[in-house]
């Protein structure tokens, strides 16, 4: 939990944001079953919506929300260089997650 915590403070998203919350949890459930990524609204924001007492919709929004901060005002850097590549416009919520799991599996490995 604490490599999560530090990417996304890294990545500039602030815990003042409610979708700060929500992706810590997405990235522990997607770490736990990738195949969370493959079915973003239907199973992840339905059980992170659940795990807080939230729409789905809302879970939505407010990780739109943590994605467009880090994309904005956020190390747009620091994202390229974990995407490893250079991204031409701000990612969707499961490009977002996707590139951060996939970074943080290849940080367990080493």
């Amino acid at each position: 939990m604490k490599k999560i915590n530090n990417l996304i403070h890294a990545l500039g998203i602030h815990a003042t944001y409610r979708g700060y919350h929500y992706l810590c949890y997405a990235l522990q459930l997607c770490l736990e079953d990738e195949n969370y990524i493959l079915f973003v609204w239907k199973w992840l924001y339905s059980d992170i919506a659940a795990h807080y007492g939230k729409s789905r919709s809302s879970v939505e929004h407010a990780l739109r929300t943590v994605v467009a901060a880090c994309w904005n005002y956020g190390n747009r850097n620091l994202l390229h260089k974990i995407a490893g590549y250079q991204l031409e416009q701000c990612p969707t919520v499961g490009e977002f997650i996707s590139i951060l799991v996939h970074y943080l599996e290849s940080q367990e490995e080493d």
